[in-house]
């Protein structure tokens, strides 16, 4: 069940599988633990900071994602973590990879790093010629860790630059987009003051509408059963009580 279907006063929540930055950030995840495994796997200190950073991309999104039921003020924040961790320190991990091996970093509107982010905008490009013998090709978003596993390590790492930069990219429009959506419809508390406000007026216009006294027309009131076989259920009693007991019942079948 999507939770962002979910009627009542919770706010929409819930369905961040189907968003495009969490899919990029998934995929950043799981090739960044390819990456250390195969270029710092002697260097467990810098692994442990890299694959925690891109999983903290990952799970505060869908953490924020859940949050967003009574809180947009959190759904904001945690996604802008996710943000954070992806854009300032994954990346900087990455160009510091590159910069300490002598290796180039892509300028962002170079043909190679504009055909790589074509090519991870798909999740698997289709039709895609077949590769010379001991060549490796990124084939999408989703070939992203095979490609890493097995690419020259300047190929490797800029292709991850390209992805941490589309993931970055897709958040920060994420939280533009969440800002704009909490100054239009508000907060979880506006929701809730505004949902009981609509059930007390509901209540009110229920209430205003009294049927007369069967006995002496006099208007009835609203009254709760105290004692015997019906204890507990409502019931129409007359505002003249105890002169007349008139009574009717609160739900007529």
């Amino acid at each position: 069940m999507n939770s962002s279907e979910t009627p009542g006063v919770l706010l929409p929540h819930g369905g961040y599988r189907k968003l495009r930055s969490y899919k990029v950030a998934e995929a950043v995840y799981d090739a960044t633990v390819v990456f250390c495994r195969r270029f710092h796997g002697n260097d467990r200190r810098m692994t442990d900071q890299m694959v925690q950073a891109a999983r903290s991309g990952v799970r505060n999104i869908s953490e924020g994602s859940g949050m967003a039921a009574t809180s947009r003020k959190s759904e904001l924040k945690l996604t802008n973590v996710a943000r954070a961790s992806l854009s300032d320190e994954l990346l900087r991990d990455y160009e510091t990879f590159l910069r300490q091996r002598g290796l180039r970093v892509w300028p962002k509107d170079s043909r190679k790093a504009l055909a790589m982010r074509a090519r991870l905008a798909q999740d698997r490009a289709p039709d895609l010629p077949r590769a010379r013998p001991g060549v490796v090709r990124l084939t999408g978003l989703f070939g992203l860790a095979e490609f890493v596993e097995k690419a020259e390590p300047e190929l490797a790492a800029n292709a991850m630059l390209c992805a941490v930069n589309q993931a970055a990219y897709l958040l920060k429009r994420q939280l533009e987009s969440q800002g704009e959506t909490f100054l239009e419809k508000g907060g979880f508390t506006e929701r809730l003051y505004g949902a009981r406000k609509r059930s007390l007026s509901d209540q009110s216009d229920s209430s205003d509408k009294k049927p007369a006294c069967p006995n002496c027309g006099q208007p009835m009131l609203l009254r709760t059963a105290r004692k015997g076989p019906k204890a507990g259920q409502p019931f129409w009693g007359c505002s003249g009580y105890p002169d007349c007991r008139g009574t009717l019942p609160a739900n007529p079948q």
